[in-house]
């Protein structure tokens, strides 16, 4: 099995920063990708970042410029920093992790979330 948390949730003021952490444990033989996705009140989950074993990295248009995705691989963590955070940006931020637990399986597996407050 595999466990996923998240941590660094808060309240901010706009303008503001955070950084949420995600790290993965349990039965991992390799992570493909990770990846932060939120969902704010009445709306869709959406993807906001993610990044992948190779090293790519993609952003939702409403974070580039303003959120940065790490990742490091030897402790199954990723890492998002955000700078300049709008009230829109309030949301249940949640990480998740393709992991494959064997040679040829792999599965998707999410944290309980995490809420980000952005308000003054």
């Amino acid at each position: 099995q595999v466990q996923v948390v998240e941590s660094g949730g808060a309240l901010v003021q706009p303008g503001g920063s955070l950084r949420l952490s995600c790290a993965a444990s349990g039965s991992i033989f390799r992570i493909i990708a990770m990846a932060w996705y939120r969902q704010a009140p009445g709306k869709q989950r959406e993807l906001v970042a993610n990044t992948n074993a190779g090293g790519s990295i993609n952003y939702a248009d409403s974070v580039k410029g303003r959120f940065t995705i790490s990742r490091v691989n030897a402790q199954n963590t990723v890492y998002l920093q955000m700078n300049s955070l709008k009230p829109e940006d309030t949301a249940v931020y949640s990480c998740s992790a393709d992991v494959y637990s064997t040679t040829t399986d792999w599965n998707r597996y999410w944290g309980q979330g995490t809420q980000v407050t952005v308000s003054s």
